[in-house]
């Protein structure tokens, strides 16, 4: 599948191309984004649902589980390093088609395989499936954005929610119903390569760069200032996602002493808040500014925070941490969109690159978040969640305006 231009020598800005394309071309890519964010997520979801499963296959220790966990995120981290530039010359299309066959594969093989070192190899090769479409789906959504004229970035984020939500909650039935976790992978799969075959001949063309002038001129990701900025922000984002995905409900079983039906209410209600505000996102960063955004975004999220661990009661601490899910919900599509508008460099490398610093937020966070509460407790270790909003809401404007996003 060709991803170039029937005329190789244009020598103008990606996204003036992409403009200049029919409405009915623009609108097919950003209904073809939508689908490639709501797979990934569905995928990423369903995967989850068989952690247990896979440590009950292999009878895996608490850390030979761990060690398989971190296949998946070391595939990740490795991916962001290394295939940012392979991206940037193929070109979105081909690359979220890659990325995302080989995500499906390797889902389908993970309750497959006979060894357990076979099971490390497939999970870092998903891993790597997996960066690759996120990177790539993300530049993609970055040059619709362009290409249509409105942001879309944190609806489309908004998807891979909506696709999570809906990758375990199926799965979560069919298995219920007595499906073969086995081929309950393998059937996701399935739709994920179908999804994926059906969606990226819509995607935006690659518009390679002219070979003169300056639009030629690509700088090193490793040497842009703007870019570590932009993935310290990150990292610190996810540092407080990734603690509220893991500790939020063990706040509310040992700290608020809640039952076990509202224990998992907690997970609920910051998922559910992330949901809700990022299709409502984009309208809030036309209308003000992506600056603006997340100064309220993470301000609110720090308020919420501080008054879950304030008030740790039921009803109080699910109200902060909803508003810590209203809060983080724009962080990452916001910093991913002013990723790609770094200019002098290709939008695929920028994004690699903040969401490989961003990444190391989300694996070690939670960690750091244990290691704090096992000195202390967990009301002090959650209130790094809410330094860390803090930190984003006094850095992250400053950031964007000097990038001018």
């Amino acid at each position: 599948m060709s991803d170039r231009p029937s005329d190789p020598t244009l020598a103008v800005p990606p996204h003036a191309v992409h403009r200049a394309l029919p409405a009915a071309t623009r609108q097919r890519a950003r209904i073809a984004t939508m689908a490639l964010f709501f797979i990934a997520g569905m995928m990423y979801a369903s995967w989850g649902v068989h952690v247990p499963t896979v440590r009950d296959k292999f009878h895996l220790s608490a850390a030979l589980l761990s060690y398989a966990l971190f296949a998946v995120a070391g595939g990740s981290i490795a991916a962001m390093t290394i295939l940012g530039g392979w991206i940037a010359r193929a070109g979105t299309r081909r690359a979220c088609l890659t990325g995302g066959l080989t995500m499906s594969v390797c889902g389908a093989l993970i309750l497959v395989v006979p060894y357990y070192w076979m099971l490390l190899v497939v999970l870092a090769a998903f891993g790597v499936g997996m960066a690759t479409l996120d990177v790539a789906m993300n530049a993609e959504a970055s040059a619709v954005e362009e290409a249509i004229g409105r942001p879309i970035m944190s609806a489309l984020h908004g998807m891979f929610s909506l696709g999570g939500m809906a990758g375990a909650a199926i799965g979560g039935v069919l298995l219920a119903r007595g499906m073969a976790p086995a081929l309950h992978l393998l059937l996701t799969s399935l739709v994920a390569a179908l999804v994926l075959f059906v969606s990226c001949p819509a995607v935006l063309p690659h518009v390679p760069h002219a070979t003169h002038g300056e639009h030629a001129k690509t700088g090193n990701r490793w040497r842009t200032p703007a870019l570590w900025a932009l993935g310290g922000i990150a990292l610190i984002a996810l540092i407080a996602e990734g603690a509220m995905y893991d500790w939020a409900t063990v706040y509310m079983r040992d700290v608020v002493v809640s039952t076990p039906a509202l224990a998992s209410a907690a997970y609920a209600a910051f998922s559910g808040g992330m949901a809700a505000a990022r299709f409502a996102g984009d309208a809030v960063r036309a209308r003000f500014g992506a600056p603006q955004l997340v100064f309220v975004s993470a301000s609110l999220a720090c308020a919420g925070m501080i008054g879950a661990l304030l008030l740790p009661f039921s009803f109080s601490a699910l109200t902060g941490f909803t508003l810590m899910g209203l809060g983080l919900a724009n962080m990452m599509p916001v910093l991913f969109a002013a990723a790609a508008r770094v200019k002098g460099i290709h939008a695929a490398e920028g994004l690699a690159h903040v969401a490989g610093i961003a990444y190391f937020g989300l694996l070690f966070g939670p960690v750091v978040i244990g290691g704090i509460t096992q000195v202390t407790n967990l009301t002090v270790g959650l209130a790094v969640v809410a330094l860390c909003a803090a930190l984003v809401a006094f850095t992250g404007p400053k950031v964007l305006r000097r990038l001018g996003v």
